[in-house]
């Protein structure tokens, strides 16, 4: 499945300028025969916005996701974006799936919450595998600092995800997450991980961009600049089994051994 990464953080509190740009880039990616389209973090809102982030934040099923899911119908591609969910005086830092018919997917809250400014906004999710299968595909999501933690990997590596979605603010001085961390991971758990970063400065972060689609074999199929960007890769299954099938990574795992990391 062709996959494409909107490197951008859009217009950071104007949601209406920020369906915008997901509405054009949903419409390259589809003539670009991608079956899937990924935004960044907060990318409906932005993210350095403040008490914005509650007066922004509502339902997964809310007027945006309509929204979303009509630009998905219209242009025939599936669409992942993080946004600000609220579910009564609960706000959290949540991506979805929608398809390309506008059904909504799969929902995640971001589990591991980085920093006082998301502790300070946001209630950590309490689920750590959300899937939903995609063109052949389990894809998988979690949301930046997730995938920080080899568990939260692992948890979906054994549950078959196939690609990982990880919409991303990822900020300076932490580059090397998304240039050497990401690769690994996808490497060590036998799976495609599709990193989509923000880009630029807002507020008092840094964005680096570089976001990037790993395969399996720890090798990245595409790797974004620093700049505002549409980028592009094929998530491959038969490339996936047969890797699989050589890397013994999963099979050699001797769980008895690992009760005292938890």
């Amino acid at each position: 499945m062709r996959t494409a990464l909107l490197q951008s953080s859009g217009r950071p509190g104007s949601v209406v300028e920020n369906l915008k740009v997901l509405d054009e880039a949903a419409g390259r990616a589809a003539a670009a025969g991608a079956g899937l389209v990924a935004a960044p973090e907060m990318f409906l809102t932005g993210y350095a916005i403040g008490d914005d982030i509650a007066r922004l934040a509502e339902p997964a099923d809310g007027a945006c996701a309509d929204a979303i899911a009509e630009i998905a119908t219209r242009h025939g591609v599936a669409v992942v974006y993080g946004y600000p969910e609220r579910e009564g005086a609960t706000v959290y830092n949540s991506a979805q799936l929608i398809s390309a018919d506008g059904t909504r997917l799969a929902n995640y809250r971001k589990t591991h919450l980085f920093g006082c400014f998301e502790r300070d906004h946001f209630t950590p999710g309490e689920q750590p595998v959300v899937q939903a299968e995609l063109n052949g595909l389990r894809v998988g999501l979690m949301i930046c600092y997730d995938v920080e933690f080899p568990e939260n990997v692992r948890a979906h590596a054994l549950a078959g995800t196939d690609l990982l979605v990880v919409p991303t603010a990822q900020m300076h001085p932490f580059q090397f997450v998304a240039e050497s961390v990401v690769p690994v991971r996808a490497f060590e758990n036998q799976m495609y991980v599709a990193y989509v970063n923000r880009v630029g400065p807002e507020g008092e972060f840094e964005f680096v961009g570089l976001s990037t689609l790993a395969g399996p074999d720890g090798i990245a199929r595409t790797r974004a600049g620093r700049g505002e960007e549409l980028v592009l890769a094929d998530a491959d299954p038969d490339f996936l089994a047969a890797s699989r099938e050589a890397n013994p990574y999963l099979k050699d795992r001797r769980p008895g051994l690992y009760g005292s990391l938890v």
